[in-house]
């Protein structure tokens, strides 16, 4: 996917080191460990299943009414309508401002529509509250990824396997990133 607007890799560029940082910060919750903790061996059919346990646990906000801007958010981007998606996104961030599902929400919608500068900025609020938020990482090595800085994708693909070995299609994106990198150096 190519922006469908100017990106500015200075933006990528300064936030790189602070979210690469945070990657190695633990997050809290214990039945959050435990499926952490499960994820690291599963082979990948129990691995989906843990990983779908993972994403209802990230969406309960203990906030019914947040609860519901985040479903209507979803709702919105699964109906195709990114900018409802990106209002509700933002009316959840404005009222639960530390609930890393709202900024993971709009850093997404921001993707669908190629505002990289926005999505990256949101995916390190997303790190900053959630430092183990696979989803995040991969979306940020596929937006480096995205705008030509290999490297830098193969970097938080890897961090992303870290957590989730077996995360849908980014042992592909790192063979593919290694393989690339193989090429140049010969």
């Amino acid at each position: 996917m190519k922006p469908l607007r100017p990106f500015n890799n200075r933006i990528v560029a300064a936030l790189f080191p602070i979210l690469v940082g945070l990657v190695a910060l633990p997050a809290s919750g214990a039945g959050l460990d435990e499926l952490f903790d499960k994820l690291q061996t599963a082979e990948p059919g129990p691995a989906g299943r843990i990983e779908r346990q993972i994403w209802r646990e990230w969406s309960k906000s203990g906030s019914a009414a947040m609860d519901l801007l985040l479903q209507r958010g979803r709702d919105a981007m699964e109906a195709g309508d990114v900018a409802a998606a990106i209002d509700h996104f933002t009316a959840l961030i404005d009222h639960a401002p530390d609930f890393a599902e709202g900024w993971n929400g709009r850093a997404t919608a921001y993707f669908q529509v190629g505002s990289f500068g926005p999505s990256v900025a949101d995916i390190q609020h997303v790190l900053v509250l959630n430092p183990r938020h696979f989803g995040a990482l991969a979306g940020f090595a596929r937006i480096l990824e995205d705008t030509d800085q290999p490297a830098r994708a193969l970097q938080l693909y890897k961090a992303a396997l870290a957590i989730h070995p077996n995360l849908d299609g980014v042992r592909d994106a790192v063979d593919r990133l290694q393989a690339m990198a193989a090429g140049q150096e010969m």
